[in-house]
């Protein structure tokens, strides 16, 4: 009975229009690319998710995003008894709502295996049925035939990796090897995995986060614990389904959950210089000055380490201001900083130095 009532809840809510309110997410810009804002591991009724199709659209719509996959399990539909199987269902029934609120819809499938090799995402792919088959890396290959992206999920589930640490298999390697896989779930659902950061890097694979969401959004990261949905930030030349896939094979990607972001560093150094702008001194009273230090994103940077006549610490707000006392030394030399919520590795946050602008 309860399974029926999932089914008929689910099939109501798809019928539903959007009419709330959508989000404006200000997330820093890369310099000559546009920031798009994704979620790329979702769930409906046609695996083990509760909801229709094109509600995962309509919250994706209101939570700001750009570009979604609804990766339904290919091995796994514990509602199958009232939901037929079909692999291409949730796209097929999400694609005409997703081109009426314009967000970009990657069709995609979760192939779902034992640790080694535990869960992938094939995104990009057209045909989901041909990842049917016994044979992984005959999934694998199938996929690749498509032009997968593929992406492993979650490496430390500790229903798959008890200890929580991520690990690398030989068969992760072989598929590195053969160009298979080409980036790794840093951040999932409400975990994330400090290591994955140096895997990516060592083997020149995109940092992912996504939601991996099975119920309804908001309520699976509702206020005030969490202020949005763990999303991959992609660095596309343009709004368009080439463009994100473009970007992704070429790793232009970080990810921001909570109030952090985790990037490369050469691709978080200017996203942090294109939020956070110093003005000139307001205040000089021939020892120390006083200057504005302004935060356009909805990302809070939070910065340790000051230098003598510093302050140690300054937090800019999502969307706000500091002022900044410092010594006068500060106009002819800058101020050096460690951003903590800026992770570039595992054990590593971003370095940068902060100069009040010239009158």
């Amino acid at each position: 009975m309860k399974q029926r009532l999932l089914l008929i809840t689910a099939l109501l809510l798809g019928t539903l229009t959007i009419t709330a309110q959508r989000r404006m997410l200000n997330v820093p810009e890369l310099p000559g690319y546009v920031t798009l804002k994704c979620d790329f591991h979702m769930h409906t009724v046609f695996s083990d998710g509760n909801v229709w199709p094109t509600q995962r659209i309509g919250e994706a719509w209101r939570d700001g995003l750009d570009a979604v996959s609804i990766t339904d399990h290919v091995e796994y539909q514990p509602h199958k008894q009232y939901v037929p199987i079909d692999h291409s269902a949730a796209w097929k029934i999400a694609r005409s709502t997703a081109a009426d609120y314009n967000i970009i819809l990657v069709k995609g499938s979760e192939i779902t295996r034992k640790m080694p090799p535990g869960h992938l995402n094939a995104l990009f792919i057209t045909e989901p049925d041909s990842l049917v088959k016994d044979d992984f890396l005959k999934v694998i290959e199938a996929a690749m035939a498509q032009g997968a992206f593929i992406q492993w999920n979650h490496p430390g589930w500790k229903s798959q990796q008890p200890d929580g640490i991520p690990r690398m298999y030989d068969i992760h390697r072989e598929l590195i090897a053969k160009g298979w896989l080409h980036g790794i779930e840093y951040y999932n659902d409400v975990e994330f995995y400090p290591l994955v950061m140096d895997m990516c890097r060592d083997n020149k694979l995109a940092v992912m986060g996504n939601s991996d969401v099975h119920g309804i959004i908001s309520e699976e990261f509702a206020d005030p614990e969490y202020s949005h949905r763990p999303m991959t930030l992609v660095f596309a030349k343009e709004r368009t389904h080439e463009s994100l896939r473009e970007a992704m094979f070429e790793r232009r990607t970080a990810v921001w959950y909570g109030d952090n972001l985790a990037a490369f560093e050469e691709f978080a150094a200017p996203l942090f210089r294109s939020v956070i702008k110093a003005g000139a001194p307001f205040k000089d009273d021939g020892k120390t000055i006083k200057f504005e230090l302004v935060n356009s994103s909805d990302i809070p940077m939070k910065l340790s380490g000051g230098p003598d006549g510093a302050p140690a610490t300054l937090t800019v707000p999502a969307r706000g201001m500091v002022i900044v006392s410092a010594d006068r030394k500060f106009l002819s030399e800058p101020m050096a900083y460690s951003v903590d919520n800026i992770i570039t590795g595992s054990d590593s946050v971003l370095k940068v130095q902060i100069s009040p602008a010239k009158k």
